[in-house]
């Protein structure tokens, strides 16, 4: 119903998580829309991504990873390869190299490009390790009157760090790509993920990401088109 953007070949879901920086998130996608892609969809996602992590994360100049099995150029399979070169020669963005998956959390990049059979992947691995480090807390801590003081102390840190890696605090990902603003929740969403999805629904609207791609992608035909004649 919506459609796509006018030159945005493929939308991808774009999930946000935490970096081991406090104050840093980075932008992952696609994590699940396109299993099978193209260089020219990791192209389009990195510049779509690049327009939200500027807009709404307010990073002034995104940082931009292609996730691979290797940091050198010449690593990875023909997807990366080919992706690697449009990539290094897009203007609209800042591309910062190949991305191991120990970078995905560094804070060394701000958005991370990749298939969405991958990125789907990766994005259910961090969420699972969010749940672990909550786990192994709660069985750590002391138990008896030890554990409740030591919780009631560490309460607030507590509640930081629940907040930083829980995935119902983002509430869902946006579609980037379609004309208009959609987001992907959990099917097992709870209220505080419906929540948080309107709230990441009220930011972009705000922010203007749609309008902001649509912009980019008008600049990119125009320059398309000059290039041909």
């Amino acid at each position: 119903r919506l459609g796509r953007i006018k030159g945005v070949d493929r939308p991808a879901i774009g999930a946000v998580l935490p970096t081991i920086l406090p104050s840093k998130q980075v932008l992952v996608l696609d994590v699940g829309a396109n299993v099978d892609c193209r260089p020219k969809y990791l192209d389009q996602f990195a510049t779509m991504g690049s327009i939200y992590s500027r807009f709404v994360l307010e990073t002034e100049t995104p940082r931009v990873g292609l996730l691979n099995i290797g940091e050198e150029s010449s690593k990875g399979n023909e997807l990366a390869l080919k992706a690697h070169e449009l990539l290094s020669a897009n203007p609209y963005i800042n591309f910062g190299g190949n991305a191991e998956g120990r970078d995905v959390l560094s804070g060394e990049f701000d958005v991370i490009v990749c298939d969405g059979y991958a990125g789907n992947a990766l994005l259910k691995f961090a969420e699972s390790i969010g749940e672990f480090i909550v786990e192994i807390l709660r069985e750590e801590l002391p138990k008896g009157i030890r554990g409740k003081i030591g919780t009631a102390l560490l309460k607030p840190n507590l509640r930081r760090i629940k907040q930083r890696i829980d995935h119902a605090e983002h509430g869902g990902a946006l579609l980037l790509g379609v004309d208009g603003i959609c987001i992907i929740s959990h099917g097992s969403s709870q209220a505080p993920s419906i929540f948080n999805a309107i709230r990441l629904a009220a930011e972009a609207v705000d922010h203007k990401v749609s309008d902001q791609i649509r912009g980019c992608y008008r600049q990119v035909m125009v320059a398309a088109s000059d290039g041909e004649r």
